[in-house]
C-alpha cells in the first residue's frame, strides 16, 4: 500500500495531466489521495514543496530507468546495446512525461510547476523536502556517470573511451528529445556511432 506521501505525489501528477499546475488546488490533491489537506501540508509544507517533490520523484524515476536499461533489464546484452537501450529510455521517458522533458531540457512551460532550483526552508514540514533539482547538464551528467559505472567491466578495449562514449550517447539522446524523432531511431544511431 502506498504511503500518504506517494499517494499525494500520484494525485498531484494525475491532476497535472488534466490541467495546468497553477490551476491545481491543494484541496483537490489531498481529496484525490484520500488524505486531509493538513496531511498534505505536513508532508510538503506548500504547493512549491509539493511541486519540488513531484519533479524530484520524476527525475529520480528517469534515472532509475536509465539504470535498468544499462543493467540489461531491457534484454539488451552487450554494452553498446545497453547504451542504446538507455538512449531509447531517455527519449521515451521525455516524450511520455512532460516533467522529465522539462528537467532534461530546462524548457518549462506554463502548464508545469515552476522549476525550483534552491531549497526553501519550511520549519513545519515533518518529512525532509528534497534538495534542489539538478540543472539539465547535471541530470545528464548523472545519467552518464551511471552508464560509466554500470558498463565499466564490459566495455571492449580498443574502442572509444567509455566516459566519452557515455557522454556522446547521453547528448545524442537529448538531441532526440529536443528535436523529436522516433525513439527506435536513436538506438540505430547509437549503434552506428559506436560501431
Amino acid at each position: 500500500m502506498p504511503t500518504a506521501r506517494e499517494s499525494l505525489l500520484d494525485a498531484a501528477f494525475a491532476a497535472l495531466e488534466g490541467r495546468p499546475w497553477p490551476r491545481v488546488k491543494m484541496a483537490e490533491v489531498a481529496a484525490a489521495a484520500g488524505v486531509s489537506r493538513q496531511t498534505l501540508y505536513n508532508q510538503f509544507g506548500s504547493k512549491e514543496g509539493l511541486a519540488r517533490a513531484l519533479v524530484r520523484r520524476e527525475a529520480d524515476a528517469y534515472l532509475s530507468g536509465v539504470e535498468r536499461a544499462l543493467s540489461g533489464a531491457s534484454g539488451a546484452a552487450g554494452p553498446r546495446e545497453r547504451l542504446a537501450a538507455a538512449a531509447v529510455w531517455t527519449v521515451r521517458s521525455a516524450t511520455e512525461n512532460p516533467l522529465v522533458r522539462a528537467v532534461l531540457t530546462g524548457c518549462w512551460n506554463e502548464r508545469l510547476p515552476t522549476p525550483v532550483t534552491s531549497v526553501t526552508s519550511v520549519t513545519s514540514v515533518r518529512t525532509a523536502s528534497p534538495g534542489p533539482l539538478p540543472a539539465p547538464g547535471e541530470l545528464l551528467g548523472q545519467a552518464r556517470d551511471r552508464a560509466v559505472r554500470l558498463l565499466a567491466g564490459d566495455w571492449p578495449p580498443g574502442v572509444v573511451e567509455l566516459p566519452l562514449a557515455c557522454e556522446a550517447v547521453a547528448r545524442l539522446a537529448l538531441s532526440y528529445v529536443v528535436a523529436p524523432a522516433p525513439a527506435a531511431d536513436v538506438a540505430r544511431m547509437v549503434r552506428t556511432v559506436l560501431a
